[in-house]
Order: C-alpha cells, then structure tokens, then sequence
C-alpha cells in the first residue's frame, strides 16, 4: 500500500543542480588542499502528496542531500525551489518562515531529542521558536500530538531516557508535526529499530500523510520497504543520481546496471527462487568523493562499461515517460544488454 498517489503534475519541491562540497583542510594553517564532493549536481522534483524513496549504498550523499535540501547545510551551489519560492535567494529570517512548512525526522531517536528536556517541552518548543500560540493552550496542543502518534498524554512529563526507540521515533515524528508541515525529509527512520516496531512506524508515517496530505522525502538502504510504501524511487550512487522512475517501473525494468545490482541483493523468501536467481556481485570498492572518477561515477565497477563511461559523464535523461537514468548504454527496448 503507498502513503501517498502523488498527483504526477504539481511538484512541491524542486532541486536544481544542487551541489554540496565540504572542504579537506592540511598543514598547520588549515590551507584548503580539496573537497569532498558529497553531493555534485542533483536535479530533483517531489510532487505534492507523494512519497519519494531515495536510495543508495552508505556514504552516496543521500542524507546530505536531503539537509541541504532543507538548508541545514548550505548548499555550495543550486538551487532548491519550495512551493514557488526559491529558497536560495532567501535571508535567514526568511528561511526561518519556510522551515515551518519543511520539518525533518532524524534516523537515531536516541541522539535526535534533548535529554534534559521533558517531552512536552520538546513538543511545545518549536511553537515558542516561531512565537506560535495554539487556540487550545500549549498542555493541550502537546496532549493531542502525542494521541495522533499513539502516546499518552500523560508522557508529556517524562524525559527521553524513559522511552524505547520506537516511542523516541514517535516523539521525533510529533515533534516535526508540531508546526503542520506539509513536506517532511524522513532520514532512514526506521533503520534503528526492531522489525516488529518499524511496521508501527511506517504505518504511522502512511496515517499521518492520508490524514494531512503529507509529501516525503524517504530516505532508505531497505529497497523492499522502499517497494511498499513510495511511489517514486531516486537511486543515488556517490553524490548523483543515477535513475529515477516510479517504483514498479524501476523494480520491474531497472536500466541503470548499479540499480540493478542493488535489486539483486534483495533476498526473496521462496527458497526454490533464491536459489535459482542470478546475483550481480560489484567488484571493487566506491570510489572516494573527494576524488570521484572523471567519467560516470559508476565506471570503475561497472561490468559492462566501455571507454566513453571512462571519460564522459552521462547525464541524466528521460528514456520512458517518467523514467530517467544516467547511462550511455540504457536502452529499454533492448536492455537485456544490462543484465549480461
């Protein structure tokens, strides 16, 4: 079941080449001797309602992308256009507007909240931040978050350290509520919590958009929940995307041979098939960002690469309609090629 249909038409947010590099600094004066290339050049759109799933192997520039679309870092270069407004152009006073309808939810609940606040404290605090009053008073706005994530209201008193991790994640997702948000980056929020505990969460997540209209960003290792609850799937490989397309048509026609080697690796529980299926096992190591290879980014563990992915970095164009991979050699009417 999605937790969102996304209306395909109207994108909510839209980043444009956004690049976020972090400086490498040596010697005894901190001279700048090269960057680290975190993320280099993403162009995205996520559509009102819909749920994006961003994947990619660890250390790709998934969660970087998704503060810097948020500008908790600030981006070296790009643009990030949000309900119209281009949020680069923009004074800190004004971000401070925006962010209200933009919140995040950390992947580690346990270092997310402050462990010497209450949680009616943490719940109430971004309502002081933005000089917020509710019509129906701070305890009672604070009792009525925590029921809409299955709390008690009488948890408001107690600290973080008296929750487990799936109660801390609940708070976290309280917390971005508070300011009624219409888009939330949720940074790989169920990865530290036990299997039982992530379907609660996800289920909570997919109540919460039916219920407010939510659009999110989701960003993710676990493809098979990416499978379940998005409806479109960006695949990020060392700081650029590499494909994107609606998640059937990616799970199903994958072009990019990374996507396809990361869809191999999921297990299939039928034990007759797991044994039958051909595994795309990548040879070598990522590359570092601070010195990414000249051509595609992908080229120094392709298994199908020629001379042109040495030199030349491929861009990223539509092949289908609503489907769209950075490869030279993708083509979907004859992409058997990739899975040689």
């Amino acid at each position: 079941m999605r937790m969102g249909p996304g209306n395909g038409h109207e994108p909510l947010v839209r980043i444009e080449n956004l690049k976020m590099h972090f400086p490498i600094r040596a010697g005894v004066f901190r001279h700048v001797v090269g960057h680290v290339r975190a993320v280099d050049g993403v162009s995205l759109e996520v559509m009102r309602g819909e749920t994006l799933g961003l994947v990619g192997e660890s250390g790709c520039g998934k969660t970087t992308l998704g503060r810097a679309l948020l500008f908790l870092y600030r981006p070296t270069a790009g643009r990030v256009i949000f309900e119209g407004e281009d949020l680069s152009q923009m004074k800190p006073a004004e971000l401070r507007r925006i962010r209200r309808r933009m919140q995040v939810v950390f992947q580690d609940p346990f270092s997310a909240l402050n462990p010497r606040m209450t949680v009616g404290s943490i719940l109430a605090e971004p309502l002081r931040i933005h000089h917020l009053s509710p019509p129906e008073g701070e305890t009672a706005f604070v009792a009525r978050l925590l029921e809409r994530v299955g709390l008690r209201a009488s948890f408001a008193t107690r600290y973080p350290h008296e929750f487990s991790g799936g109660q801390r994640q609940r708070i976290g997702i309280a917390r971005a509520l508070s300011l009624t948000p219409s888009f939330i980056v949720a940074d790989e929020p169920i990865t530290s919590l036990d299997v039982s505990i992530q379907a609660q969460v996800v289920n909570l997540l997919q109540d919460l958009q039916r219920e407010d209209g939510l659009t999110y960003l989701f960003i993710t290792h676990d493809l098979s929940m990416v499978r379940h609850l998005c409806d479109r799937v960006a695949v990020m490989y060392l700081g650029t995307l590499v494909e994107t397309a609606a998640v059937e048509m990616l799970f199903t026609q994958p072009l990019h041979p990374y996507t396809q080697a990361l869809l191999s690796a999921i297990p299939v529980p039928d034990p007759k098939v797991e044994a039958r299926r051909q595994r795309i096992i990548l040879s070598g190591d990522v590359p570092s960002p601070a010195h990414p290879p000249a051509g595609c980014r992908f080229s120094t563990r392709c298994p199908i690469a020629e001379e042109r992915c040495r030199v030349e970095r491929p861009e990223l164009k539509e092949v289908t309609r609503g489907h769209t991979v950075a490869c030279f050699l993708a083509n979907p009417q004859s992409s058997t090629a990739l899975h040689a």
